[in-house]
């Protein structure tokens, strides 16, 4: 499965079963926050890797330099 699918997945139980303290609701909003922002964070590292994969295969870079972007962005990635 996608982590971000999981992950979402993972929220969307989380919001469905949250307590209805105070506290709760202030984590659960945190927590879907950060997910969020993950998720547009990577979003943007694939949306990268697949720019460096087309300039790759239109020649406008070598291998060499494709295999540094990539290993530059997969760095980047909090999902590994």
């Amino acid at each position: 499965m996608n982590p971000f699918v999981g992950m979402l997945t993972a929220l969307a139980f989380l919001s469905l079963t949250a307590c209805s303290s105070s506290g709760g609701s202030l984590a659960l909003g945190a927590l879907g926050g950060a997910a969020a922002g993950a998720g547009g964070y990577e979003l943007h590292l694939k949306n990268q890797k697949d720019q460096v994969e087309k300039d790759f295969k239109d020649g406008k870079i070598d291998q060499k330099e494709r295999d540094i972007r990539i290993n530059q962005i997969e760095r980047d990635s909090l999902l590994q």
